[in-house]
Formats: C-alpha cells, sequence, structure tokens
C-alpha cells in the first residue's frame, strides 16, 4: 500500500503507525512522549497531522495512527501548524523548566500566552511513560496521583518506596528531565532512595543497583552477574577462541 506525506510517496503495510512510516521514509514529525520500547502513547500530542482520505480531512496523532487504506498526509498544513504552536504553549505552561520543551517551542515558533498559568518549578508534562516503564519491569513502584492541577508523578504518600530497585529507567525515559536521579562511585539515589551500586569485578564499571540485579537475576532464574556487558561479552569471545581456536 502506497500513502503520500508532504507529496512524498511511501510505502507500508495497513495497520502501522503514521509516525512509524514517516520515520521509516526520512520525514521528522516533532514528538515528545514517544520512545520506541513503549510505543502508543499518544499523550503529548505533540505529532498531530493532517490525514486527508477521500477529499475528507481530520487532524490524528501519528504516533499511535494506524493507516488502513490509502491517504495523504500533511505535517505541516497551516492548521497543523497553529495547533501544534498551541499545544506546545500548553505544554510549556505544565513543565517551565523543561529545556526540551523550551527548545521545541523555539522551533516552531510556540506563543506565549498570559492565560496559560505556568506550574513553577516543573518539568513534568504528566505523559506517563515513566509510569509505564517502570510497571512493564513488574516494578510498579511510582504512579499518577491526584487529580486537575494536583495532579503529579510519585511514589506512595511521597516516600520512599518499598518496591523501588533503583534501576533509574523511569529518568531514562522522561522525555522532559522531569526524574532526578543523582549518581556516584558506588551509590544512586532516586524517589527519595539510595542505593549501593555493584561494580563489575573485572573492569570496576557500576553494573547497577544490588537490588536491581538481584531481582533481575530472580526473574531469569540466573545468578546475580558479576561483569558488566562489555566484559561478559570478552569473556564469552576468549571462550570461544579457546575452544575453536580462533
Amino acid at each position: 500500500m502506497t500513502i503520500t506525506i508532504d507529496g512524498t510517496p511511501c510505502s507500508c503495510e495497513p495497520g502501522e503507525f503514521l509516525l512509524e512510516i514517516a520515520g521509516r521514509n526520512g520525514v521528522r514529525i516533532p514528538t515528545l512522549c514517544h520512545h520506541d520500547g513503549l510505543p502508543e502513547q499518544g499523550c503529548c500530542r505533540v505529532c498531530i497531522v493532517e490525514v486527508e482520505v477521500r477529499g475528507w480531512r481530520k487532524v490524528v496523532t501519528a504516533c499511535v495512527y494506524p493507516v488502513e487504506s490509502e491517504c495523504a498526509v500533511f505535517t505541516n498544513s497551516d492548521n497543523i501548524i497553529r495547533q501544534r504552536r498551541m499545544v506546545l504553549s500548553l505544554l510549556r505552561s505544565l513543565a517551565p523548566e523543561s529545556s526540551e520543551v523550551a527548545s521545541l517551542c523555539e522551533e516552531h515558533d510556540a506563543p506565549e500566552y498570559e492565560r496559560f498559568v505556568k506550574r513553577s518549578g516543573e518539568k513534568c508534562i504528566l505523559c506517563g511513560l515513566c509510569v509505564r516503564a517502570c510497571s512493564s519491569l513488574g516494578t510498579g513502584a511510582i504512579s499518577t496521583v491526584s487529580r486537575g492541577v494536583e495532579k503529579k508523578v510519585t511514589t506512595p504518600y511521597d516516600e520512599a518506596s518499598v518496591a523501588c530497585v533503583g534501576c533509574a529507567s523511569c529518568a531514562e525515559i522522561c522525555p522532559t528531565g522531569s526524574i532526578m536521579s543523582t549518581e556516584l562511585e558506588d551509590k544512586r539515589t532516586i524517589w527519595n532512595k539510595t542505593f549501593p551500586i555493584k561494580a563489575c569485578k573485572n573492569c570496576s564499571r557500576p553494573i547497577g543497583t544490588f537490588m536491581e540485579l538481584t531481582r533481575s537475576a530472580e526473574k531469569a532464574g540466573a545468578e546475580r552477574p558479576d561483569l558488566c556487558n562489555a566484559c561478559r561479552k570478552k569473556s564469552v569471545a576468549d571462550v570461544m577462541a579457546a575452544t575453536y581456536g580462533r
């Protein structure tokens, strides 16, 4: 099946999401909450585009819109430019301290509106990626709580979570740098909790927190690793070389 994106023919399979098709064909659609590891989020609405089918146009969110028939897609029409600027202006009011949001606002000339009250000191756009990441790992240490202007992502009662293993996946996946994780040589602090870090026995590089590695080993039915990925690969290569004389 073939669709056009900004006039360029693009081949695709029925059911593929527009954002994926565009990226494969070199068409950049801006987004904040999309992550290849946790697709189909559709919260930030930055990736809106216009889709025309049989002469009718509609605005859709590219990361969660599956293409089912031939259509024409417009990523920078006047309507989309206007609506995307409005979305970015709203996101800036949610997360005025986020450099990532500020950069997108500058790139797309998003205006400042006095009627949009800024949340002082905030970087979070409440996209929920961090909660999904934590849940997908089977931890469930954080969640979205409260409603309206009080809504936020946090641990139960804002206290150190007994379920958190300190993997920092939530901080890594956060698109706006909202989750703070500080790491020293032998410890990591996140969500008001400090975790000792295990080092590789060969090169002394950090592997992960003891709780994170123990949980992963238990789920995999294996022993807790003593080597980092690089040293483990080298060890396997050395064994192969010794075995096969290569």
